[in-house]
C-alpha cells in the first residue's frame, strides 16, 4: 500500500505553514538517520527472533556537539521510560551529543555506542567524559526484545545515514516494531514556520510513537479510534494493560532560546500528542527534549577553560515571543503522530502477532 502523509489527505493542524520537508530536518543542519533490523519469521525464541527493531539518530548539527553544544531542555509527562543524559541537560541546560532512539532493552548499548563514536571521533584517551542522550520505547509485542539484537554496528550505520531533507517514517529505525493507538506506529515528524519580528524560524518535532489506546485516537477532530474499533481492525493481543507503551519526542528549532525556554517547548509536545488522544498512561514513558541550534558556536564547551570563554553573549527571544512558538510545537507534534500512523505498514512479528496499519481508505471516508 502506498503510504501518504497528513498533508496529502488535506488534513490541517493549526494555521502555521509547514516547512519544506514538513520534518525536523527543516531546522537547518539537523539530520536524521535510521538503521532498521528485520529478520526471521514465526514463533521464534529469545535470542533468535523474529527481529523487528532498529536505531534512529538525530544529529543536532553538522559539527561536533561536544565542541559546539546547544541550549536544551527536558520535560517528563510520565516517567515509565528512559532518556539518558537528561540529568546533565537539566543541570547545565546543554545538549552535547547526538540523540538516539531505540527499544527499551537496547538503550544502554546505543548510549555506549554513541559514547564510543565520540571517543573515536575526538581521539580522546580518558581525558573527557560523554553523556549521550538516548530514548527508548518498548517493541516487545512484535520484536524479540529480550534477544537484544541491536549492535554497535547499527548505531554507526544510523549515524552514517543521517541526512537532511525528507525523513523516512513509520516502520524504520527505532520505530520499526512500535505500535500506536492499536495500529502500527513508529517514527513520525512534522514542522512549522513562524515569523517573529523580521525573522522566520523553523520548529520541527520527531516522535517515536508507541503509545495510546485505540478508542482515544483522534485525527483532526475525528474520533477515528472509536470509528475503527478492534472488531474492524484487530489490536495485537498482549498481557499488558490497555494503553501501555511510550513516546519519545524531540523538538528542534533555530529560534534563539535559553535552556528554560527549551524546556517550555519540550513541555508542549504533551499537548500535541494529547490532541491526538494520548493520556500519559500509568505504564507509559512520555519523555521530551528540545534544543535550539541558534547558539551554535557561541556557547563555550566545558573543556574550553580559557579566560575568554568564561563570559559569553547569546541572543534569546523574550517570553511572549517564546509563547508564539508553542503553537508550532503543539501542531507539529499532533501531526507527527498522524504521519507515523499513515507511514507505517502492517507488520507481523514475534509469535505471529500482527500490528495492522491504519487503513487509508477507511480514514478517507471518515474525514470526508
Amino acid at each position: 500500500m502506498e503510504r501518504r502523509r497528513a498533508e496529502q489527505f488535506g488534513l490541517a493542524f493549526g494555521d502555521l505553514p509547514r516547512g519544506r520537508w514538513n520534518a525536523i530536518t527543516d531546522v537547518p543542519n539537523v539530520a536524521v538517520g535510521h538503521s532498521t533490523i528485520i529478520s526471521e519469521e514465526g514463533a521464534g525464541r529469545s535470542g533468535r527472533g523474529p527481529v523487528r527493531t532498529g536505531v534512529t539518530v538525530i544529529r543536532p548539527h553538522d559539527g561536533d556537539p561536544v565542541d559546539e553544544p546547544l541550549f536544551a531542555g527536558f520535560h517528563r509527562l510520565n516517567g515509565n521510560g528512559e532518556l539518558t543524559g537528561v540529568q546533565w541537560i537539566a543541570e547545565s541546560g546543554l545538549l552535547t551529543s547526538e540523540i538516539g532512539l531505540t527499544n527499551t532493552h537496547s538503550v544502554g548499548l546505543v548510549r555506549d555506542a554513541l559514547a564510543a563514536e565520540a571517543i573515536r571521533r575526538r581521539r580522546t584517551r580518558g581525558d573527557q567524559w560523554y553523556l549521550p542522550v538516548v530514548g527508548e520505547t518498548w517493541d516487545g509485542i512484535l520484536n524479540d526484545i529480550d534477544g537484544q539484537h541491536v549492535k554497535a554496528s547499527h548505531v554507526r550505520a544510523a549515524l552514517a545515514a543521517a541526512a537532511s531533507g525528507p525523513v523516512p517514517e513509520g516502520n524504520v529505525g527505532g520505530g520499526t516494531g512500535m505500535i500506536c493507538h492499536g495500529f502500527k506506529g513508529g517514527i513520525g515528524t512534522s514542522s512549522r514556520l513562524i515569523e517573529i519580528g523580521d525573522r522566520t524560524y523553523a520548529v520541527g518535532v520527531l516522535l517515536q510513537a508507541n503509545h495510546g489506546r485505540r478508542e482515544r485516537l483522534v485525527i483532526a477532530g475525528h474520533p477515528v479510534g472509536r470509528l475503527i474499533p478492534d472488531a474492524e481492525v484487530p489490536i495485537p493481543r498482549s498481557e499488558l494493560p490497555a494503553g501501555a507503551g511510550s513516546v519519545i519526542g524531540v523538538v528542534a528549532t533555530d529560534a534563539p532560546l535559553l535552556p528554560h525556554q527549551c524546556r517550555r517547548l519540550a513541555q508542549r509536545v504533551g499537548l500535541g500528542i494529547a490532541r491526538a488522544g494520548a493520556a500519559g498512561e500509568n505504564s507509559s514513558g512520555d519523555l521530551f527534549v528540545a534544543f535550539s541550534t541558534a547558539g551554535r558556536g557561541a556557547i563555550p564547551p566545558d573543556h574550553n577553560l580559557t579566560a575568554a570563554a568564561q563570559v559569553f553573549a547569546v541572543e534569546a527571544l523574550n517570553g511572549p515571543a517564546v509563547g508564539a512558538l508553542f503553537d508550532a510545537v503543539i501542531d507539529a507534534a499532533e501531526e507527527a503522530v498522524v504521519n507515523a500512523l499513515l507511514a507505517a505498514d502492517t507488520m507481523r512479528g514475534r509469535g505471529g502477532a500482527v500490528a495492522y496499519a491504519l487503513p487509508h481508505d477507511r480514514l478517507a471516508r471518515i474525514i470526508g
